[in-house]
């Protein structure tokens, strides 16, 4: 009996320092029937999908690099009682995946203005920049014109298919402005941040150019109601609140003339959730969705019953857009787990991404792999990371297992090479454990002090499925990808091989071995 207690003793004390992890991972099986599954799956893709795609969805990860994609997995078994590191995201479903090279033409650690022009319009360009060549130079309002270069969104557009843009931030923030502007400064989101100079040599906001440039954009939702109103007209949702009210000195209502101009059509402008989840999409051709004044909030801190979730405002685009019978272009931006790093804010940036992998996930169920091509990448990535040899298990936002052996201190296991989060304290770096390093707006520790934390340079992840997907493999240039997608749809400079009778978006396909044997038997007859 005291042998047996001490042996017990021994292995309660020998599981104290061990991670805990299912039991069922300790039998080789269980791994290779797991990576056999995973082979036979594999094996299902030598079968390429080569359909024309009638459907194209870019989902934009603003700021998500593959830490914080790893990271966000982890969350997202976690927020399900699980682990985290088994758990599988939306996109790491998808079959194909490959890296972009991200750097601007002028910038090596790019912005998301020039990297926008990339994905979108095909031509990498200038750091600051929309929609323009690298002949521009950013804030020179007269290199703008002779530079302009177009975007996907319009070329299918001009193809006949329904247009959509979604976005967490602004509809005319960096992102969504590459898809319909042509500027040299991305901060020109109104009439209100251009110089004069800029306004007398006939240099146009990004606001206007939303609703002038590709007139008939389908469906419209984000923020960034504040530049569509005439300056110090009171917001709707926020009245007699300064920051909130209208920008622009032109005097302008942007959103009642786009009502007025799509007054015979099945129009319909809405600013809260409950608006957006009354209306019927059958009954919905345009809509223009304007929920906050500038960016929309936090999903971790948003009023659930007033603001919709990224998911819901995905939903209704896709109802909405893929009545059209020649099929849609859809853009959707998570764009604000880029403002949570650059805030220091490693929770708000992760649940941003695990709320976008959700919309991924509700896409999905919309449309059909068949002939729908979905493509999930960032524009860049941060300089986030997280490690320390924690244990399995570990809560994405906790402590490194041990101290620092340098100053005796503990450590969280997500951190920043620079950002808001550097703090010294009494001239040592501040003891962590007297914070609440678990809360929504805590600011992860840095090495260096900066306002905001900066973007990282090094290639991010672009996870493709549906047809012509297997085009998007090994490492490219980012801009690449508009081509890979006009080039599947039959759409822009890619019309010429959609050509034959059967209608397929591949190249001439290779003879089968029934076809060769049915050719020799003729010849040999």
């Amino acid at each position: 009996m005291t042998a047996l207690l001490i042996i017990c003793f021994c292995l309660i004390l020998g599981s104290l320092g061990n991670p805990q992890f299912p039991e069922q991972e300790k039998d080789p099986k269980f791994w290779n029937a797991w990576a056999q599954r995973t082979l036979k799956n594999a094996l299902t893709l030598q079968e390429l999908n080569k359909n024309k795609a009638k459907n194209l969805i870019l989902f934009l990860g603003d700021g998500m690099g593959i830490p914080t994609v790893t990271a966000a997995r982890i969350l997202k078994g976690q927020l399900n009682g699980q682990s985290g590191e088994e758990t599988q995201l939306e996109m790491d479903k998808f079959p194909f995946v490959s890296l972009s090279k991200t750097y601007n033409t002028n910038a090596q650690v790019p912005d998301s203005a020039g990297t926008a022009t990339a994905y979108l319009c095909g031509v990498k360009a200038n750091e600051g920049t929309l929609g323009v060549s690298a002949a521009a130079v950013r804030s020179q309002c007269n290199t703008t014109q002779g530079n302009e270069v177009t975007s996907i969104l319009k070329w299918a557009k001009d193809a006949g298919k329904s247009v959509g843009i979604v976005t967490t931030t602004r509809v005319n923030h960096a992102t969504p402005s590459a898809a319909y502007a042509h500027c040299v400064d991305r901060d020109w989101y109104s009439d209100n941040e251009m110089p004069v100079e800029a306004l007398q040599a006939g240099c146009k906001d990004i606001a206007r150019q939303l609703f002038e440039n590709i007139p008939n954009i389908d469906v419209i939702m984000g923020g960034g109601r504040k530049y569509m109103f005439p300056k110090n007209m009171s917001d709707v949702e926020y009245p007699n609140i300064l920051k909130h009210s209208g920008t622009r000195k032109d005097g302008r209502n942007l959103v009642q003339e786009w009502v007025d101009r799509m007054k015979d059509k099945k129009n319909h402008y809405v600013w809260n959730k409950t608006q957006l989840l009354s209306l019927n999409p059958n009954n919905v051709d345009y809509l223009l969705g304007l929920f906050e004044p500038g960016d929309m909030i936090y999903d971790l801190e948003r009023n659930t019953e007033s603001d919709p979730s990224l998911t819901e405002m995905v939903d209704v685009a896709i109802k909405i857009l893929k009545k059209n019978p020649s099929g849609f272009y859809l853009l959707v931006e998570g764009g604000r787990i880029d403002h949570g790093h650059h805030e220091g804010k490693a929770k708000q940036a992760l649940h941003e991404a695990v709320e976008m992998d959700r919309s991924i996930g509700r896409a999905g169920l919309l449309t059909s792999d068949h002939e729908t091509l979905t493509i999930v990448t960032a524009d860049h990535s941060h300089v986030f990371s997280f490690g320390g040899y924690t244990p399995r298990g570990n809560t994405i936002f906790g402590l490194a297992p041990m101290l620092s052996d340098v100053d005796q201190k503990p450590f969280t296991s997500i951190l920043y090479g620079n950002g808001p989060g550097y703090k010294v304290i009494n001239g040592a770096r501040e003891n962590v454990s007297a914070v609440d390093y678990k809360g929504n707006n805590y600011q992860a520790q840095a090495a260096v002090p900066l306002n905001a934390e900066t973007h990282g340079g090094e290639d991010v992840a672009v996870f493709a499925k549906g047809p012509l997907a297997h085009l998007l493999h090994g490492v490219h240039e980012q801009n690449y990808i508009p081509h890979v997608m006009a080039y599947a749809a039959c759409i822009g400079e890619y019309k010429e091989h959609c050509m034959s009778p059967s209608g397929s978006a591949g190249l001439r396909p290779a003879f089968s071995i029934v076809a060769v044997i049915l050719s020799a038997a003729r010849l040999l007859c």
